[in-house]
């Protein structure tokens, strides 16, 4: 909808004063948007994010994450080289300067029209000349502006959101690459067992002391425990590839050394309160979603207001004539004729959005309630599962070991009973270490089911 200005040099003059003064109101901030997403990760994650733009700025995280490396990475090192390195999240955060830049766009009222027009009939010469201003985008600038600032405020949600989910997804391959190389290292303990089992078993059946059914057991067994250990192997390399592209290493960068263990088991689970009604208070997801609602919602009001009058436009003319020493002064108004289309379609496209987004975030924030009563059954469940190999399973097979080597000792048992007994104590110890990752898997998907929506399968890995 355009709107001119009527052609009294005063009201021209007010309007220009206050078109620059409003439009010099308009700028963009220091940070782009991005103090807010550095504040929401640090209070949830401990770490800094950064937004790098110019040379220097990578040049110093670039330092920051060689000086990580240098040391085995712990589980916040890792998500720290994640949260400066992550090439795709910087991406991302060119987001917020594409929603500033809308929402200057949208503050700095709109340029005015100059026309000139000259024409001739014979001898005489007529020039034209007008000063035209959209008046409708004037008069509507506060509410478009206001639009334009939910969006900038959605925006960094969406930005503070992806960055804490980079940051969960790093602390969640950091937790599996330590355990893939925990399990690496026991499968390869079963096989050692296997291959002396193995190898003994030959030598008798060589002998003529051993059956042949025996040794084709062992032999079994050593088969499937190379057989483990090509799994172990592959495993162990997919888990650490996945953490090397989390954190954005290639080159040299990639042969980073990680801790022996993962960390040992909390004495008891963190409780909650109330955990359903902070998840959509506090979901970053559901604070963009409501964002998005209220702006549909001003931009129903916008559509309302502007269904009839779409075009109006007002302008100061200056003619001049070659014949004559008089100029002639005046205005025009445009104004579109609302005849064929009332705006109606167009009220009901924004009416039709609008309740979509407002379903969309009803039913987000029912997901929201039962994302995190999942989240937090699955890690009272997989505390208890890694506590329960802690203190039963794995104390009792070392308790049976012991007497397996007493008996041993004494000659009540043969060195092959032994051999698969350590087998049998090395498989519970790595069920220990797969219950005791997914404890910390769980924690993370928690962790996050209460910030924003989690991303979880049932061996904690992007679906």
């Amino acid at each position: 909808m355009k709107i001119p200005m009527t052609g009294r040099r005063l009201t021209q003059a007010v309007l220009m004063a206050s078109a620059l003064t409003l439009g010099g109101c308009a700028s963009f901030s220091n940070d782009g948007g991005f103090g807010e997403v550095q504040r929401i990760t640090k209070s949830h994650t401990g770490l800094d994010a950064g937004w790098h733009k110019t040379d220097v700025e990578f040049s110093a995280a670039r330092q920051r994450v060689a000086e990580l490396l240098a040391k085995p990475l712990s589980v916040d090192d890792a998500v720290q080289v994640a949260l400066l390195n992550h090439r795709g999240l910087q991406a991302s955060y060119s987001e917020l300067g594409i929603s500033e830049a809308d929402l200057v766009q949208a503050s700095r009222l709109p340029n005015p029209r100059l026309s000139f027009g000259r024409s001739a009939r014979g001898a005489e010469r007529e020039i034209d000349r007008g000063f035209h201003v959209d008046l409708t985008r004037l008069l509507l600038a506060p509410l478009v502006s206001g639009i334009e600032a939910r969006r900038f405020e959605q925006a960094r949600r969406l930005a503070a959101l992806e960055t804490l989910s980079v940051a969960s997804q790093a602390r969640k391959a950091w937790f599996q690459a330590v355990a893939a190389d925990e399990s690496l290292r026991y499968t390869q303990e079963v096989l050692k067992a296997a291959d002396a089992g193995e190898e003994l078993a030959s030598r008798m059946a060589q002998a003529g002391n051993w059956s042949r059914l025996d040794h084709a057991r062992e032999q079994s067994f050593y088969a499937d425990a190379a057989l483990n250990v090509a799994r172990a192997t592959q495993a162990q390399r997919s888990a650490r590839e996945r953490l090397t592209r989390l954190m954005g290493l290639w080159g040299d960068q990639t042969q980073f050394a990680l801790p022996p263990r993962l960390p040992e088991l909390p004495a008891t689970p963190d409780e909650y309160q109330d955990i359903e009604q902070h998840a959509v208070d506090q979901r970053l997801d559901l604070q963009a979603l409501r964002s998005q609602t209220q702006s549909l919602a001003s931009n129903l009001g916008l559509s309302k207001v502007t269904r009839v009058i779409n075009v109006l436009e007002v302008g100061a003319t200056r003619n001049s004539f070659s014949d004559s020493p008089t100029t002639e002064r005046g205005y025009d108004i445009s104004l579109e004729i609302p005849l064929f289309d009332w705006g109606g379609a167009r009220v009901a496209k924004a009416e039709a959005v609008y309740m979509q987004s407002v379903n969309q975030l009803a039913q987000a924030a029912i997901e929201a309630r039962s994302e995190v009563r999942e989240a937090y059954l699955g890690y009272r469940s997989s505390h208890d599962v890694a506590r329960h190999y802690r203190d039963e399973i794995v104390p009792l097979r070392k308790r049976i070991s012991e007497e397996n080597q007493l008996r041993y000792n004494g000659m009540f048992i043969s060195v092959f009973d032994l051999l698969a007994d350590a087998r049998e104590q090395i498989t519970a110890v790595n069920g220990y270490i797969d219950a005791l990752r997914d404890f910390w898997l769980a924690q993370s998907d928690l962790q996050m089911a209460m910030i924003g929506q989690p991303k979880m399968t049932s061996d904690g890995r992007q679906p």
